[in-house]
């Protein structure tokens, strides 16, 4: 960002910079610069909501329009909860919009969350054994809508990564698999490519639309994009589930900006 100069110099750049402290990382101090000029995150702050990432399933749905009144919604890996505050509303999980459906808001995670109006935050592992009959039994019910924002920390070594990320959109899909009412729909973190080549002719065949997009709130220098496939058919039968890879991606840390 810059500022005109009134004695006709020129502009002046207001951009922070964050000046290398002992003691920290050079990657430490980049990402602190890049957080203190993110305008994403400073409208964060004005909004009341836990992070920037809320601002991405926000646009997404402006786009898709899945969050409605009434709607049932899963958040897989919902720490911090920025996308918990945004589902809320839209679904009318606080019964404000007179006349209109209420829907409920379940976030999961496996650590503490801070407790957010209108959600049921609950601590689980959605790959453990019964996960899924768990957060039914929470729900009264099927999801109308499940999404994840999940991403594996990151080890330094690109394969190692890309096998972890990929197997957790497939833990994801598993898991939207057995708690997705029909016509539902599901969004989660992808590749910079999309879904994966074999992820995306299954999700083609258990969803009627499927999208991978970038939002105008994620990074240009991410490889992130999101899947959003809408309209489920049901698992496809030769569906496979890789509950080791997926455990492996999540032994290595998950993270959301």
């Amino acid at each position: 960002m810059t500022e005109k100069n009134t004695s006709g110099r020129g502009t002046r750049d207001l951009r922070v910079k964050v000046k290398t402290a002992k003691g920290r990382k050079l990657s430490s101090t980049l990402w602190l610069e890049r957080q203190l000029n993110d305008p994403y995150v400073a409208r964060a702050k004005r909004e009341g909501y836990r992070g920037r990432a809320a601002f991405k399933i926000m646009e997404l749905d402006e786009r898709f329009q899945f969050l409605k009144p009434g709607c049932r919604v899963v958040d897989l890996g919902c720490a911090p909860g920025g996308w918990c505050q945004v589902a809320v509303p839209k679904v009318n999980a606080l019964g404000e919009r007179a006349g209109k459906p209420v829907g409920r808001v379940l976030g999961v995670d496996l650590q503490e969350v801070e407790p957010i109006a209108g959600a049921e935050i609950h601590v689980l592992d959605f790959l453990s054994d019964g996960a899924d009959a768990q957060v039914k039994e929470w729900l009264g019910g099927k999801a109308d809508v499940v999404m994840s924002d999940m991403a594996a920390a990151a080890s330094g070594h690109k394969g190692t990564d890309h096998l972890r990320i990929v197997a957790l959109i497939e833990a994801a899909l598993a898991f939207a698999f057995d708690v997705l009412e029909e016509d539902g729909t599901f969004v989660a973190k992808v590749l910079a490519g999309g879904a994966e080549n074999e992820m995306q002719t299954v999700l083609k065949k258990a969803f009627k639309k499927v999208a991978n997009v970038k939002p105008p709130s994620s990074r240009s220098d991410s490889s992130e994009k999101f899947v959003v496939a809408q309209g489920f058919r049901g698992a496809p039968e030769a569906w496979g589930q890789h509950p080791g890879a997926a455990r492996d991606a999540e032994s290595g840390g998950l993270t959301q900006e």
